[in-house]
C-alpha cells in the first residue's frame, strides 16, 4: 500500500532550487534518502511536512493531499530531526505528558511498552540520555502517537558502531508488521545495505533515482586491478582512482566494457555515490 506520494514538489531559495522532486514510500518498506549536503534531503523533508510551503507540487499521504488533511496527517506522520534536544532539563515522564496532550490517539501502554523495549527510564532527564537512547526516546513518542510513516534525518549521525547496529533492527522491527513505513535521510551510507529496500538519491535538487536498492547497485560495476591492466582510453569509466601501481573505477553495468584480467563486482551504494558525485575529479 502506497502510504505517501511525493508529486513534483519544488521548493524555490534565491539561492538553491528544489526542483521537481517525486517518489512514493510503501507501507512495510524502509527507504533511504541520501545526498551530499545541501543536496535537498532536509528541504523535501520540511515540505513533506508541511513546516516549509513548497513553491509547487503536492504531498499525499494514503492517497489524500496532507494539506488538507494535515491535522490527520501529522497524528500518523512521525519526524524526527537527529536526535531529541528540546526541554533538556524534563524528565522523561514530563515529555511524554506534554506530547500526549496533543495527540488525540496516543496510547500510554504502547508507550510504557517501547520504553521497556529501548531500555529507557522514565526518571531520567532529556540531558541524561546518551545519542543514541535520544533518537530511541523520539521513536518511542512518534510510535505512540499513532505515527505509521517516520520520517527521520540523520537518525544514526554521531552514533558508534554498535548503536547503529541496535537502531537498524528496531527499523526493522517496526516495518515487520507491513503497516509502518520509515523514510531516513543519512550521510551513513552502509547503514541503508543493511536496512532498506528502497533507495531515492537526490542532487543539486533534482531526484536522480528513486528505486529498489538492489537495482540501483547492480546498475553500476565497480572494477579493481592494476594500473597495467587499464585500458589507454577509458571514457565509461565515471569515476577512476590510481595509486601504487593499482586502479579501482565505477562504470555503467551496461556499459561495453571488456576488462578479461580485471576483477569486477556490483559496486556499493558507498562506491556509486563517490563516482556520481566525484567523477573523475582525481
Amino acid at each position: 500500500m502506497e502510504l505517501l506520494k511525493v508529486d513534483h514538489l519544488s521548493k524555490h531559495y534565491p539561492s538553491f532550487d528544489l526542483s521537481d522532486v517525486s517518489f512514493s514510500l510503501d507501507s512495510g518498506k524502509i527507504m533511504g534518502f541520501i545526498g551530499r549536503n545541501g543536496a535537498g534531503k532536509t528541504t523535501t523533508l520540511k515540505c513533506i511536512y508541511n513546516l516549509i510551503a513548497p513553491t509547487s507540487g503536492n504531498v499525499f499521504y494514503c492517497g489524500e493531499k496532507i494539506r488538507d488533511i494535515e491535522a490527520k496527517a501529522k497524528c500518523e506522520i512521525g519526524l524526527l530531526f537527529g536526535e531529541v534536544e528540546y526541554y533538556p532539563n524534563k524528565r522523561l515522564s514530563q515529555m511524554s505528558r506534554i506530547t500526549a496532550s496533543f495527540y488525540p490517539k496516543w496510547d500510554q501502554n504502547r508507550y510504557l511498552a517501547y520504553l521497556h523495549d529501548f531500555g529507557l527510564n522514565e526518571s531520567k532527564k532529556i540531558k541524561e540520555l546518551s545519542s543514541g537512547m535520544k533518537v530511541k526516546y523520539g521513536l518511542a513518542l512518534a510510535l505512540s502517537h499513532g505515527a505509521k510513516v517516520l520520517i527521520l534525518d540523520e537518525p544514526t549521525s554521531g552514533l558508534d558502531p554498535v548503536s547503529r547496529d541496535e537502531l537498524l533492527d528496531i527499523f526493522l522491527d517496526i516495518v515487520s508488521d507491513g503497516e509502518h513505513a520509515i523514510l531516513f535521510s543519512t550521510h551513513v551510507i552502509s547503514d541503508l545495505e543493511k536496512c532498506a529496500d528502497d533507495i531515492t538519491y537526490i542532487q543539486k535538487g533534482k531526484i536522480l533515482v528513486s528505486e529498489s536498492v538492489s537495482a540501483f547497485e547492480h546498475s553500476y560495476t565497480q572494477y579493481s586491478g592494476d594500473e597495467k591492466d587499464l585500458p589507454f582510453d577509458h571514457p565509461y569509466f565515471i569515476h577512476l582512482r590510481q595509486h601504487a601501481g593499482k586502479f579501482e573505477a565505477v562504470a555503467r553495468s551496461d556499459s561495453p566494457i571488456v576488462l578479461p584480467n580485471v576483477a569486477s563486482r556490483p559496486a556499493t551504494l558507498e562506491e556509486i555515490m563517490i563516482a556520481l558525485e566525484r567523477g573523475n575529479a582525481e
